[in-house]
């Protein structure tokens, strides 16, 4: 399997402090700020990402040297687009990282403005496009001008600016998931078989191991329990030669909850994806768990929650995503601990080396894992992965994120109101 080429644009270790001379013991210039302090920093053709920007009062003080702030990914296109000329007003493409203090809002029915601090632009140059880890910057630079004082900086900022190849593997299922369809790697034009796709909704013969995970039966032909729950929804991946590699089974009905007709957060569906198990042949080894539930609002949203299944580590499972997806629109689900909102989980969200290594799970090693992005309810959607290669060793590393692609794809459907019938134009019902 070769790569694609994609460059991380990471900006961290954040920390900004205030000069002035010092007063009775206080700091003359400091009462000019009203904390907290936040930073938007912007890309062209990027959507602008908003962060705090911790103060730092002792001058000896430096900030977290690890810390990650904010996170870009550039693909060839992207990288040529910020390297061409631009319109006169920006004839070249700047990283922006723009300083407030305040925070916005309104108190009162009065409306509040966030005050700018100041401006930090670092322009997008050749060595951005030539693949090697690059510092761009990092230490501390005057923002802002002080009239009073002679245009002295108001404020110092300290960031570190750094590029990193980021190789990654793109896939993408050649059709609807439940049509069984072809899974296919992308390079450039050329479109290369990889994976089988085998979806069923009903739990198959006897023979199958996968059916040691189920408890209970199901009678296919009940249509009013079809009705009232969608459960039984199977997804296997199979590699070249036909071997099943992977596959995604729902575990926890999907099913209305009380008084409504739609899943809700209180009782969840869930998926879970597992593997072959390498040393008990025809046997699968459980890796990770999905639940996914409706959120109702002025847009409603299908909120998709992994664990990572780690046996035998302290802890018990590993919280390594929470994402929203429009239910309309679909959206993107990602595995990225630069991206995730940590205070959604009870620890620091942690990386895996591989899909296939438990043992290794170490949170040292962060940033992108997977993303798929995947259409809406009632769309045709042909699932389009992407992997960071330092997470893949082996083929079957890669099939196990298929099969959570794939259950991601479907939990859109499977948290449809149970009360609402399938668009016009939708090729199946369920």
């Amino acid at each position: 399997m070769d790569p694609q080429a994609f460059i991380r644009l990471s900006v961290g270790s954040l920390g900004l402090r205030v000069p002035g001379t010092v007063s009775n013991g206080v700091k003359s210039s400091i009462h000019s700020f009203s904390p907290p302090c936040s930073c938007e920093i912007r890309l062209r053709g990027f959507p602008v990402q908003t962060t705090s920007v911790p103060l730092v009062s002792s001058p000896e003080a430096a900030p977290d040297s690890h810390g990650i702030a904010s996170s870009f990914y550039l693909e060839e296109s992207d990288l040529r687009a910020l390297l061409s000329p631009g319109c006169f007003y920006a004839p070249h493409a700047c990283l922006e990282i723009v300083v407030f203090t305040g925070r916005k809002g309104s108190h009162c029915g009065v409306g509040i403005k966030r005050q700018q601090i100041g401006i930090f632009k670092l322009e997008v140059g050749p060595e951005w496009g030539e693949g090697k880890p690059v510092i761009l910057f990092n230490g501390w630079i005057g923002i802002g001008k002080n009239k009073q004082e002679s245009g002295k900086p108001v404020a110092e900022l300290h960031l570190r600016v750094k590029l990193d190849p980021d190789p990654r593997y793109v896939f993408q299922f050649e059709d609807e998931t439940k049509l069984s369809p072809q899974i296919v790697q992308l390079q450039g034009t050329i479109k290369q078989p990889i994976f089988s796709c085998e979806f069923s909704r009903d739990r198959v013969s006897q023979v199958d191991p996968l059916n040691a995970y189920w408890l209970g039966s199901v009678d296919s032909s009940d249509q009013e329990t079809e009705r009232r729950e969608r459960k039984g929804w199977k997804v296997k991946i199979h590699d070249l030669s036909g071997s099943a590699v992977a596959a995604a089974f729902i575990t926890t009905p999907f099913v209305p909850s009380t008084g409504c007709d739609w899943v809700a957060r209180s009782n969840p569906g869930a998926w879970l994806i597992v593997r072959p198990d390498a040393c008990r042949p025809e046997s699968w080894q459980p890796w990770g768990r999905l639940e996914a539930w409706r959120e109702r609002g002025l847009r409603d949203s299908i909120c998709c929650r992994f664990h990572l299944l780690s046996e035998g580590q302290e802890g018990g499972d590993l919280l390594m995503s929470e994402i929203f997806i429009n239910a309309d629109r679909g959206g993107e689900f990602f595995i990225d601990t630069d991206r995730q909102v940590r205070a959604a989980a009870a620890t620091p969200i942690p990386s895996p080396q591989s899909s296939g290594d438990f043992a290794a799970l170490s949170p040292v090693v962060g940033g992108f894992v997977m993303t798929c992005r995947v259409q809406g309810e009632g769309k045709s959607s042909k699932p389009l992965v992407q992997l960071a290669t330092r997470h893949v060793t082996c083929v079957e590393d890669a099939a196990i994120f298929m099969a959570l692609a794939a259950a991601v794809d479907l939990s859109i459907e499977a948290c449809r109101p149970f009360g609402r019938k399938i668009r016009r134009g939708t090729r199946h019902s369920w």
